[in-house]
C-alpha cells in the first residue's frame, strides 16, 4: 500500500474546541512514542537514509524545528490575525541543522522541552481564541487552535509512520 503524502493530505475541522485537551494528550505522547520506537536503535539505524531521505535522527529533529511555527501560529491566534503565518516547505531549517550529528537523546531532550512549551501554551488559550478561526495558508481552510493541534497530531503521527517504515525496512 502506499502512503498518502503529507502535503497530498486533505482536512476537516468540525469536532468541538473542548476536544483540545484529548489532542493535548496525543501532542504529548509523541515524545513517549518516538522513546519507544526509536531507543532501542543503534546509530547505524538512527542515520540510515533510506534512498536519500530522512533518517529516523532528522525525523525527529524536524518534529523539534517546527515547534517554533507552532507556538507562532498560537501567537497569531491570540493576535487574531487572519491568515496563520506559512510553513517553511522546502524544510531550510531542518536540511541545514546536521540532526544526524546529535545524540539521540539531546534530539529528543530537545523536543520534549519544546513539545512541553507548546502544551502549556495551548493550555493558556482563552475561551475567546478558542473559537477564533483563522485561515490555513496552505490547505485553505478555517482553524482553531483545536484545529491547529489536531494538524500538528497528526503531523506527529506522519513522521511517526515515516520512522516506522526505516525501521521495518
Amino acid at each position: 500500500m502506499t502512503r498518502t503524502k503529507w502535503i497530498d493530505r486533505k482536512f476537516t475541522f468540525d469536532f468541538p474546541e473542548g476536544w483540545l485537551f484529548n489532542i493535548i494528550e496525543r501532542l504529548r505522547g509523541t515524545t513517549a512514542r518516538l522513546y519507544w520506537i526509536s531507543a532501542s536503535l543503534t546509530e547505524e539505524q538512527l542515520i540510515y537514509q533510506p534512498d536519500g531521505k530522512w533518517s529516523i535522527k532528522e525525523h525527529i529533529g524536524h518534529l523539534s524545528d517546527l515547534e517554533e511555527l507552532h507556538e507562532g501560529r498560537i501567537d497569531d491566534f491570540l493576535e487574531r490575525k487572519e491568515i496563520l503565518r506559512a510553513a517553511d516547505m522546502s524544510n531550510a531549517k531542518t536540511v541545514a541543522a546536521h540532526h544526524n550529528e546529535r545524540s539521540f537523546e539531546e534530539l529528543l531532550s530537545d523536543f520534549t522541552r519544546k513539545r512541553n512549551g507548546l502544551i502549556a501554551r495551548l493550555y493558556e488559550i482563552d475561551d475567546d481564541t478558542q473559537h477564533f478561526r483563522s485561515m490555513h495558508p496552505r490547505l485553505q481552510v478555517p482553524m482553531r487552535p483545536v484545529d491547529m493541534a489536531y494538524f500538528t497530531a497528526e503531523h506527529d503521527d506522519h513522521h511517526l509512520a515515516s520512522i516506522r517504515e526505516i525501521i521495518i525496512q
